[in-house]
């Protein structure tokens, strides 16, 4: 079905390309054009078909009677008449060569030395020019330069809805049929392998096939054929089609994250205008109802987990550096009295005030620790907790929606928001995309090889051998 859709799309082009490249079709095929021109309603032009007739006629009267005859001077005159009325009437206009009459004429005109082609073909055609031992030079003239110029005009039949007559629907109603009931095999049998599509969505999955269906607009068929041939591995388009999807996807992504981020950054903004930020971390607005999905206050929640962690994780980590800390406050106090400089000074209590600094300072340490771990742990101790921080909640929650704070809250809300979305959007446009989509995609190579690089270090090695038994 390939190889038939590119026939297919090679006679389309050859069609499209017929008239415009008629002339060199008749050139170096002239038995092609016998053939194609009824296809397109082209026949010989009348008056052009005349006029090379008559020089023919012209031709074989001088060979039979010579260039003095009557016979001769009629055709000759004819020949005159007929030049002029072909210049007058421009019988090339019709084929859109009006182009070619013109190349007749100056060529004509070189050939006679005159300003006029009229007056050129008038003496052209005169026993005189050709009687003075030049008739051979000049016919040859004519056939080698004129007559394949007049050859390649042509009259093209016009048919009842006023556009020119083209057949070549004959020549593509075959491929025409064929394809139709490909496509509806193919979506047919596409909409039964897989459940849940219909007949009009298989329709849709080959939509490109439709193409090939189009009486007009032929020339789109060559979607279809680069398809086709992709698929059936005869024209391998893998890069191509990778280098498409890199920037179709790189400019869709580039949008979108620029749409969604802003976006997102306006909803946010316009929520911090609205107050809903508060209310939303609060439960202050009382117009509308909060909607509790777990029955949990999850501000408290949050700071009972991070008073949990701060106790348990958090302080045993960093007690040597707390005792260090309060080692040299106990010191740094100490140091400034006098009988701590004069113990200093007896033999042997040198060292005194620092080891006591030092145990005490670890004593305080381990006493708070142990206080504080009993406070979490205690019933009442964890209730007394709970209650500082729904009393600190409840306070920050009071003074944040005071009017002068929250005001302030907000206006540095915006413009933080303000700032993010226009230094992203400024980032973002400096960042390249299609770069951004290269190392995707050597990630994704780089993780297949990675999985199948695993996947033969699982297999065994060698084949265990069968005990006997």
């Amino acid at each position: 079905m390939a190889i038939a859709a590119t026939v297919n799309l090679g006679l389309v082009l050859f069609d499209l390309s017929y008239v415009p490249w008629r002339d060199f079709y008749q050139r170096e095929f002239p038995g092609l054009t016998q053939v194609y021109d009824p296809i397109k309603g082209i026949e010989p032009h009348r008056d052009t078909q005349k006029y090379l007739n008559t020089v023919n006629s012209l031709k074989e009267q001088v060979n039979q009677t010579g260039l003095q005859s009557p016979q001769t001077a009629k055709l000759l005159d004819e020949l005159r008449r007929l030049s002029s009325e072909m210049i007058d009437t421009n019988p090339f206009e019709i084929a859109n060569k009006t182009g070619t009459l013109e190349k007749i004429k100056n060529r004509m005109r070189d050939r006679l030395g005159q300003e006029s082609s009229r007056q050129a073909f008038f003496i052209f055609w005169s026993q005189a020019h050709l009687s003075a031992g030049r008739w051979q030079q000049e016919i040859n003239f004519f056939n080698q330069t004129i007559q394949p110029l007049i050859e390649t005009n042509y009259y093209r039949r016009t048919g009842e809805n006023g556009e020119f007559i083209n057949d070549f629907w004959r020549i593509d109603l075959p491929f025409t049929v064929l394809f139709g009931l490909e496509f509806l095999a193919r979506t047919f049998y596409i909409s039964r392998r897989h459940s849940g599509i219909r007949w009009i969505d298989a329709m849709l999955w080959r939509w490109y096939d439709i193409f090939l269906l189009l009486p007009f607009w032929r020339w789109l068929r060559v979607i279809p054929v680069i398809i086709r041939l992709n698929q059936a591995e005869i024209l391998h388009l893998e890069r191509v089609q990778q280098q498409i999807n890199q920037g179709f996807v790189a400019n869709f992504a580039e949008e979108l994250t620029e749409v969604v981020v802003i976006r997102v950054l306006n909803q946010l903004q316009g929520a911090i205008k609205r107050g809903e930020v508060t209310s939303w971390l609060f439960h202050s607005d009382s117009r509308r109802p909060y909607i509790d999905i777990n029955n949990v206050n999850e501000m408290e929640a949050i700071a009972n987990l991070l008073v949990q962690t701060t106790v348990y994780q958090v302080l045993p980590k960093i007690q040597p550096d707390i005792v260090a800390i309060l080692r040299h406050s106990i010191e740094s106090v100490l140091i400034q009295s006098p009988l701590y400089r004069s113990v200093q000074n007896l033999p042997g209590l040198g060292n005194l005030p620092t080891e006591l600094s030092e145990q005490l300072a670890t004593q305080v340490t381990h006493n708070f620790y142990n206080a504080l771990v009993s406070a979490v742990e205690d019933p009442v101790g964890a209730k007394l907790v709970s209650q500082l921080v729904q009393h600190f909640s409840e306070a920050l929650g009071s003074e944040v929606q005071k009017k002068q704070t929250l005001e302030e809250i907000q206006a540095l809300l915006l413009d933080l928001l303000e700032e993010v979305k226009l230094n992203y959007v400024q980032r973002l446009a400096r960042e390249d995309v299609e770069q951004v989509m290269e190392e995707a995609r050597q990630l994704r190579q780089q993780a297949l090889v990675n999985q199948v690089t695993s996947k033969k270090s699982v297999l065994p090695t060698s084949t265990p051998h069968r005990k006997r038994g």
